[in-house]
């Protein structure tokens, strides 16, 4: 039978290593566990590289997607709910889990409490799957020692932001299908077709019309010249993708898209809701104003948005409220405004938050299906148009061509 040596973390916390026989790597970390030691390392002792090597390379291609961090986070609650330690919880979650990165980050933190750590800080130190809202609302739990319902409000939001996402994939999923098909089309007819046509009519000393001379530069510029275009479209991508990685890029395309004649008005609903919803949650949770002003900043998904809760944080330290502050601010429309200063007055702003987040949820899910109702006729449109210019560049020389047969 095989062997494997291992390194592994003992009951106390301590690192061991030893060895043992199993017909295969999941077999022998089964082993380790029924042990009650934490498996780091398995390594074949007839195998030079380490047995897990492929591992390190699983966990770059397998990041936690949504859906993974929804169920992590119901079991989570579950399990708190129902009296289970912190640790043996953390266990049970790691021995669950199938993503690899997730079953390295919960045993991190497994670490990071036996070590003394908060279960706050445990969730901070991994920013790329728990983000500054999640965070935040772990420790507002923790200080109101009401965790499992704070858990219940966060899965409702990963919930709800994940079906918008579902719901803006599907609305243009149809759209680049049928833009990504022109676009061959138009590739094929420029260079196969049309230069066909063209020696024919050349030959038959026809002056060409306007769309077909527009085709021949069209398609003569691509033979002489497609690796400057190549060239160029590459170095724009390249360039783009850098500069909207950074603070300046990220602000000007949020900027940019919500200014949009059609798109802009429903990235503006989508912000809206997104702030209304977690403004809500951290309010009824318990979290100062200030404090959720600084976690929807960095988690409102809009650095457009992000940046005039900047412009007013300096209002709000003044104690000068939250709707005054916000008329003076971009983006934030009047329903958003007047609710906001009614729950102000009346001392329930998370119940009229609650209430903005439903408006604008029923407003997204109708702007989504009239936009995907009026992406049919402008694709249809935009068909049309290129199929009429093809067609014209073609036919026009062809009648001429029957004129002088005839």
């Amino acid at each position: 039978m095989p062997k494997f040596s291992y390194q592994a973390i003992n009951e106390k916390g301590k690192a061991i290593s030893d060895v043992v026989e199993a017909d295969s790597i999941e077999m022998a970390n089964n082993i380790i566990l029924a042990r009650g030691y934490i498996p780091t390392g398995v390594i074949s002792k007839g195998d030079v590289t380490p047995a897990l090597s492929w591992t390190g390379i699983k966990e770059r291609l397998t990041p936690v997607r949504t859906p993974e961090l929804i169920l992590f986070t119901k079991q989570f609650r579950t399990m708190l709910r129902s009296g289970v330690s912190i640790m043996k919880l953390l266990q049970v979650l790691e021995d669950q889990t199938d993503n690899l990165v997730l079953k390295k980050i919960i045993f991190s933190m497994s670490q990071d409490i036996k070590e003394g750590a908060s279960l706050h800080d445990a969730f901070a130190k991994h920013p790329k799957t728990f983000s500054n809202l999640y965070c935040g609302m772990v420790r507002a739990g923790e200080a109101s020692e009401a965790l499992p319902d704070i858990l219940d409000r966060m899965i409702y939001i990963l919930e709800h932001e994940n079906k918008i996402k579902s719901d803006i994939k599907s609305a243009l999923q149809y759209p680049i299908i049928v833009i990504s098909f022109l676009c061959m089309a138009f590739f094929v007819l420029l260079t196969f077709v049309i230069p066909k046509f063209v020696n024919i009519f050349m030959s038959a000393g026809l002056e060409l019309p306007i769309p077909t001379k527009i085709c021949m530069l069209m398609y003569h510029f691509m033979v002489n010249y497609w690796y400057m275009l190549a060239g160029g479209l590459l170095a724009i991508g390249v360039g783009l993708s850098f500069y909207l990685r950074t603070a300046q890029g990220k602000f000007i395309r949020d900027a940019f898209l919500m200014k949009l004649p059609i798109l802009g008005p429903l990235f503006v609903k989508s912000a809206m809701s997104r702030f209304a919803s977690i403004f809500s949650i951290l309010q009824s949770s318990g979290v100062p104003v200030l404090d959720s002003m600084k976690i929807l900043s960095g988690t409102i998904g809009n650095t457009a948005v992000s940046r005039e809760f900047d412009k007013i944080f300096e209002q709000l330290e003044e104690g000068r409220g939250i709707s005054k502050p916000l008329e003076s601010a971009k983006y934030f429309t009047p329903i958003v405004i007047n609710m906001v200063a009614v729950g102000e007055e009346s001392g329930n702003l998370d119940e009229m938050l609650k209430e903005v987040a439903d408006h604008y949820d029923v407003e997204l899910e109708y702007a989504m299906k009239k936009l995907t109702d009026s992406i049919g006729p402008l694709l249809t449109i935009g068909l049309a148009a290129v199929v009429g210019f093809f067609a014209l560049a073609i036919f026009l020389p062809m009648w001429d061509l029957v004129g002088i047969v005839k």
